[in-house]
């Protein structure tokens, strides 16, 4: 069974770092398996509210986005998610952020700019879910 160490604290909550709790468990005839991280390791990621969605001009499967991040003009995004759609609020990988050991860079995919990486829960590591971008809820705050 899995359990974030977060929920376990709000039940007993000792003044131990994370192995040492893990040690106690083990101890007290809990076995703990492993202690790993609830999301893979990602910076420089906001919520963005995609404005508009337009093919792409010399790519089937690849979409033109507009989005918002908040403050600023809209950004421009080249995004293959199959489930992208105007309205909807995914996070946003900005360039100079990273996802896992990828930095994410100024491109050009096949010829159309991006400045930045709209991102499904799989890329954050906190799915094994590639379906499409990771749908935010529609009250999540920009930015």
């Amino acid at each position: 069974m899995k359990f974030s160490e977060a929920w376990l604290r709000e039940w007993v909550n000792p003044d131990l770092e994370t192995a040492q709790l893990a040690e106690q468990l083990t101890m007290a005839g809990l076995e703990v398996d492993s202690v790993e991280p609830a999301a893979g390791e990602f910076s420089g990621v906001v919520v963005a509210e995609v404005l508009s969605v337009e093919a792409h001009p010399d790519a089937d499967k690849l979409r033109v986005c507009q989005v918002s991040v908040g403050e600023g003009d809209p950004l421009q995004i080249v995004c293959g998610a199959p489930n992208v759609h105007a309205g909807m609020k995914a996070p946003l990988a900005t360039v100079g952020g990273r996802v896992g050991e990828m930095k994410i860079k100024k491109a050009k995919l096949r010829g159309v700019p991006s400045y930045g990486m709209l991102c499904s829960a799989r890329e954050l590591g906190l799915s094994e879910d590639h379906e499409g971008l990771m749908a935010l809820p529609a009250d999540a705050p920009v930015g």
